[in-house]
């Protein structure tokens, strides 16, 4: 399903990565273990798009990633989570959710030549489907609060939840730790 080839990451002249090979294949659970510093994030952050590799090639389903924009990588079927903890604090975590959402809503294309009645079918869907996903990780009864007011477990979470609202076939977990 996914596979890193002889993956290297240099910054200048420091070496944080050099030919990191591994492959995880479709329906496995796969760890990344290592001390801090070990190179990890980094992994995350090639295979996701936030970065380039120097040299090796990241293969996704058939797909080369490498060099792929990030939301094409998660339009392919990727989602992670990161390190520090990235929420629209000033936004509810409904907000939150139907955001990541929307890129991947089919509808939305289509939502400017509407009739009003299917316009709002569809928004009722997606904060239905929303509210599912905030129920599944423990924060329904908190669905109108501002992100920014919730502790950092709670931010963790929601957190999961939006990576999961892009319905991935991977997700990858960046030093997740439940509250």
């Amino acid at each position: 399903m996914l596979t890193l080839s002889a993956v290297s990451k240099h910054f200048g002249g420091l070496q944080v990565l050099e030919d990191v090979s591994l492959t995880v294949p479709e329906h496995g659970i796969f760890g990344l273990i290592g001390p801090n510093g070990a190179g990890k994030t980094t992994v995350f952050n090639l295979i996701s798009g936030l970065l380039a590799p120097s040299a090796g090639t990241i293969d996704w389903a058939g797909r080369r990633l490498d060099g792929m924009a990030p939301f094409r990588i998660t339009r392919a079927g990727i989602a992670r989570t990161f390190q520090n903890i990235r929420v629209f604090r000033e936004m509810t975590l409904i907000e939150n959710v139907l955001v990541a959402m929307g890129d991947h809503s089919r509808d939305n294309v289509f939502r400017l030549i509407l009739p009003l009645s299917r316009f709002r079918e569809v928004e009722q869907r997606e904060e239905k489907t929303a509210r599912e996903l905030l129920s599944r990780v423990g924060l329904a009864d908190k669905a109108r609060l501002l992100a920014g007011t919730l502790s950092y477990g709670e931010q963790r979470r929601l957190e999961l939840a939006r990576a999961l609202a892009t319905e991935p076939k991977l997700l990858l977990l960046d030093e997740p730790a439940p509250e």
